[in-house]
């Protein structure tokens, strides 16, 4: 009888990406929800932050730094479309619309210089 049926030897650790996914999200829908810079900025970092480490961890990436890059760029014109939205309804949108602007900003600059300078290392393993 086989103790531990059904597992292979490739599955033997646990990923710690989904509690990082399933607290960035949160993080960062409250902070710009409620425009707080520092939680909205902050959640976003670790929402995309997390999705790019598991996109590497399962392959699907030839590296994290890339996916980074990719996924600041979403974040970046959700940032502008909430920029555009302000500018034609008149609404209190602008300090939302800076934070996922500058979130989108500070993962560029990272995702960039983590493909430049981190060549050798590997933030997802």
């Amino acid at each position: 009888m086989d103790e531990n049926p059904g597992l292979s030897e490739g599955y033997r650790r646990a990923s710690p990406w989904p509690l990082f996914i399933a607290l960035g999200l949160p993080i960062a829908e409250v902070g710009i929800l409620f425009g707080l810079v520092p939680l909205a900025v902050g959640g976003l970092l670790l929402f995309c932050g997390s999705i790019a480490g598991m996109l590497r961890e399962a392959e699907y990436t030839a590296s994290a730094w890339r996916a980074l890059a990719a996924l600041s760029l979403l974040v970046v014109a959700g940032g502008a479309a909430l920029w555009y939205a302000d500018a034609t309804t008149q609404s209190d949108l602008l300090i939302r619309a800076y934070s996922m602007v500058g979130a989108g900003a500070l993962m560029l600059l990272a995702g960039v210089g983590g493909e430049l300078f981190a060549r050798d290392a590997d933030p997802a393993l």
